[in-house]
C-alpha cells in the first residue's frame, strides 16, 4: 500500500499559488463573504442583495436579486478586454489533421448567430432545448447559444440510445433538438441522427431538429422538422445583445442515474453555478489565464464537461484543448502526442484512463515530450494509490502534483481536493473539502466519526453551485438527498477519516455502480434486462474492475419459453442480451457478464441480496446467507450454468 506516502507542494507552486494557505481560515471565519469575494470574479449585470436565502431550505437561492448572463461571462467580456485573439479552444478531430483554433471572438460570433438562430426557431427564454452532439465545437456553442438567451439546455451523451434520449427529451418536455449527422469514434463515422429520429418520432411536441453535418454520411430528412446548422446558424448575423437573467434562472438539467431506475434532471441555476464552478476551476487547478493549456479530457455529455471544459474555463479566458476521440485512435499515443503539440500545462482525466495507460506500458507515454506539465488532476471515482503513483511519477514526471478531486453531477462544482502549493498529495485520498464547503464523515445516527473510523459522506452547508431540485418532481429531490441525516447532503458515498483527519472516499453506498466514471443505475440495467422477451428476472450488481472501477454484471433468469427442452443458454444468447442493454441504455452499460441462473438470492421477504451476489462476481467466499429463503441457492449459482463475458 502507498498509503502512507506523502508528496509536499513544490516549493516553486507554493511561492506562485493563486490562494495561499490562509484561505480556509477566511472561509472559516465568513463562508458567505468568501463566496462573496468569488461571485465578483464575475460581470453582473445587478449586484445581489443578498449572498444566500436558505430559509427554505434545502432548497437554496444563492445571489438573490442578482442577474447576470452565462454566455456574456464565457465570450464577450473576455473580446471587450482586449482578448479576442486568444484561443478558447485547440479542437482536435479524431481523423488525424482533423484541427481547428477558435479564439474568443470567433466563438462570440458563433454564439451570436447560434442565439439568432435559435431565437429564429422560436425558442424563447424558459423553453429547453435537448442537445445530442459529438465532441466537437458546436457542442460548445449550443450551450452558450441556450444560455445567451435564457434557455435551459439538457445535454445528452453521443453514447447513449434513443430510448434514453427519448425518456430524456419527454421528461423536461424540450422542443427543440440539436444534433449532428454523427462523430468519428475509433477511426470511422458513428451515426446520430437516426437515433434522434427514432427518439422524436415519440416526442409530437419537437418541432425542429437542428443539424450539423460532421462525417457527411447520409441522414433521412423531414423538411418540416430538420434544419442544418450551416442554413440556419451559418447565415445568421453575429450580432447579437445578451439578455441579464436572474441568478436563479435555469442554466441547464443533467440526467443522472436514480437507484429507481428512473433518470434524475439534476437543474443547476446560472448564477451560482457559475461561480462554484469558475473559482474551483481557477484554485484548485491554480490557473494561470495568461499561460495555461488546459485539458479537461472528459465528455461534455457528463458533468465534467459542463463544468470544466465549458463554463469553468471560459468563464476564466482559458484556452483549453477539446478532444473528439478515443485514447487509442490512431494509435496508444494519442494524448500524449497532444500534451506535446499543443504544451498542455494542466491534464485533468478519470482513474479509468490512467490504468487502462498504466496497462499499455510507461514506454508508450516515455516517447512523447510531456515537460510542459505541471498540475495533474483526477475525477470521476477514487483513484487507487497505484494509478496515482503512476500518473504522478510516469506522465508528470515525478514533478506534477496531482488534484484527486471529488464531487458530483448534483454538486456542479468540485467539493474535496488538495489544494495546489497548500496541501500535501497522499495517494488514493482527496484530502479536504475547500475552502467554503462542509463536509463530513458520519456513522448512521448522522455524527461525525473520529480520525481512523469509516461512515458516509455528508455536506454540511449549502454550496453556490448546489443543484436546487430534481428536474419536476421536488419531493424527490428532497427524498433523495436530504432524507437520511436531519439536514445534511447525503451525497450516496461512503468515506473514511483517515489518523490525520482527510477523507477516503470509498464509492457508492447505494444501488448507483460507478462504471469507468459513469454513474449507471443497477434498476435501469435490470429493467432492461427483463424488458427481453426471453428474460424473467435481473439482478445487477457493480464488482471491482482493474481497468473500469467498478463493471456491470448480471444474473439472469430465463423465461421457461426461452430455451427448448434440455438446451443450455449459450454464448450466443448471451451475447444477445448483452447486446440489447447496449440498445437500450447504451454501450457504456453493457454487461461485463452475465450468469443464467435457476433463481436469485432471496431473503424471505424476497429482497434480492445483491451482497451475495458481488461475492460470486469478485470471486470471494460467499457470506453469511442464513437470511435467505433458500440457502443452497448460492451453490448452484456458483456452480455458474453459463457465463457469457466480453471484452470490447
Amino acid at each position: 500500500m502507498h498509503e502512507m506516502r506523502r508528496f509536499e507542494p513544490p516549493a516553486e507552486l507554493a511561492a506562485h499559488a493563486n490562494v495561499t494557505a490562509d484561505v480556509y481560515a477566511e472561509a472559516d471565519a465568513d463562508r458567505l463573504a468568501f463566496w462573496e469575494k468569488a461571485a465578483e470574479r464575475l460581470s453582473w449585470d445587478t449586484k445581489w442583495d443578498r449572498v444566500l436565502d436558505w430559509d427554505n431550505a434545502p432548497f437554496a437561492q444563492w445571489f438573490v436579486g442578482g442577474k447576470i448572463n452565462a454566455a456574456y461571462n464565457c465570450v464577450d467580456r473576455h473580446v471587450e478586454a482586449g482578448n479576442g485573439d486568444k484561443v478558447a479552444y485547440h479542437w482536435v478531430g479524431e481523423p488525424e489533421n482533423d484541427t481547428r483554433d477558435i479564439t474568443y471572438a470567433e466563438l462570440k460570433d458563433l454564439v451570436c448567430q447560434a442565439a439568432n438562430a435559435l431565437t429564429g426557431l422560436g425558442v424563447k427564454a424558459g423553453d429547453r432545448v435537448a442537445i445530442y452532439m459529438p465532441m466537437i465545437p458546436e457542442t460548445v456553442v449550443a450551450m452558450l447559444a441556450c444560455a445567451r438567451i435564457g434557455a435551459p439546455h439538457t445535454v445528452v451523451f453521443g453514447g447513449f440510445s434513443s430510448t434514453a434520449l427519448r425518456d430524456r427529451i419527454q421528461d423536461c418536455d424540450a422542443r427543440v433538438v440539436i444534433t449532428s449527422d454523427g462523430g468519428y469514434r475509433r477511426g470511422a463515422p458513428a451515426a446520430l441522427k437516426p437515433a434522434v429520429d427514432e427518439a422524436v418520432a415519440q416526442c409530437p411536441d419537437v418541432r425542429s431538429v437542428l443539424v450539423v453535418q460532421r462525417t457527411g454520411q447520409d441522414v433521412e430528412w423531414d423538411d418540416s422538422r430538420d434544419v442544418w446548422w450551416d442554413d440556419a446558424v451559418g447565415t445568421a448575423s453575429t450580432e447579437h445583445t445578451p439578455e441579464a437573467f436572474d441568478s436563479e434562472h435555469p442554466l441547464y438539467v443533467m440526467y443522472t442515474s436514480g437507484t429507481t431506475g428512473k433518470p434524475k434532471g439534476i437543474l443547476h441555476t446560472t448564477g451560482g453555478y457559475l461561480v462554484g464552478t469558475s473559482y474551483t476551476h481557477w484554485s484548485v487547478f491554480d490557473l494561470k489565464p495568461e499561460t495555461d493549456i488546459f485539458w479537461t479530457a472528459a465528455d461534455i455529455g457528463w458533468v465534467t464537461g459542463h463544468s470544466y471544459i465549458v463554463y469553468g474555463p471560459l468563464a476564466n479566458g482559458t484556452t483549453s484543448v477539446m478532444y473528439e476521440g478515443t485514447p487509442d485512435t490512431p494509435h496508444k499515443g494519442r494524448w500524449w502526442e497532444i500534451i506535446q503539440q499543443h504544451k498542455v500545462t494542466i491534464l485533468y482525466c478519470a482513474p479509468t484512463a490512467i490504468r487502462t495507460f498504466m496497462k499499455w506500458g510507461s514506454d508508450i507515454p516515455d516517447e512523447f515530450d510531456l515537460s510542459t506539465l505541471r498540475l495533474l488532476g483526477s475525477v470521476g471515482e477514487p483513484i487507487n494509490p497505484e494509478a496515482y503513483i503512476w500518473y504522478r511519477e510516469t506522465i508528470g514526471g515525478g514533478r506534477c502534483p496531482v488534484m484527486d478531486t471529488w464531487w458530483q453531477t448534483e454538486t456542479g462544482q468540485l467539493m474535496i481536493s488538495p489544494l495546489p502549493g497548500i496541501t500535501a498529495g497522499k495517494p488514493g485520498s482527496a484530502m479536504k473539502a475547500l475552502p467554503g464547503i462542509g463536509a463530513l464523515v458520519v456513522d448512521d445516527e448522522g455524527n461525525a466519526v473520529q480520525p481512523g473510523s469509516g461512515g458516509y459522506l455528508v455536506l454540511t452547508e449549502p454550496w453556490p453551485a448546489m443543484l436546487r431540485t430534481l428536474w419536476g418532481d421536488d419531493e424527490r429531490y428532497q427524498d433523495t438527498y436530504w432524507s437520511r441525516f436531519q439536514g445534511l447532503y447525503f451525497a450516496g458515498d461512503g468515506a473514511k477519516l483517515d489518523e490525520d483527519g482527510d477523507i477516503w472516499l470509498l464509492g457508492r453506498v447505494d444501488d448507483v455502480m460507478n462504471v469507468s466514471g459513469h454513474r449507471l443505475s443497477t434498476t435501469e440495467i435490470e429493467s432492461a434486462l427483463v424488458s427481453h422477451p426471453k428474460v424473467a428476472e435481473a439482478a445487477v450488481v457493480g464488482a471491482n474492475d482493474p481497468d473500469t472501477g467498478q463493471a456491470v454484471n448480471a444474473f439472469v433468469i430465463l423465461r421457461e419459453s426461452a430455451l427448448k427442452d434440455g438446451e443450455k443458454a449459450d454464448d450466443a444468447l448471451i451475447q444477445e442480451l448483452r447486446n440489447h442493454v447496449s440498445k437500450e441504455i447504451g454501450p457504456i452499460a453493457k454487461p461485463k457478464s452475465i450468469l443464467v441462473v435457476p433463481e436469485l438470492p432471496k431473503t424471505r421477504s424476497g429482497k434480492i441480496m445483491r451482497r451475495l451476489l458481488r461475492d460470486v462476481a469478485e470471486k470471494r467466499d460467499v457470506g453469511d446467507v442464513t437470511t435467505l429463503a433458500d440457502s443452497t441457492i448460492m451453490d448452484q449459482i456458483k456452480q455458474g450454468l453459463a457465463t457469457g463475458k466480453d471484452d470490447d
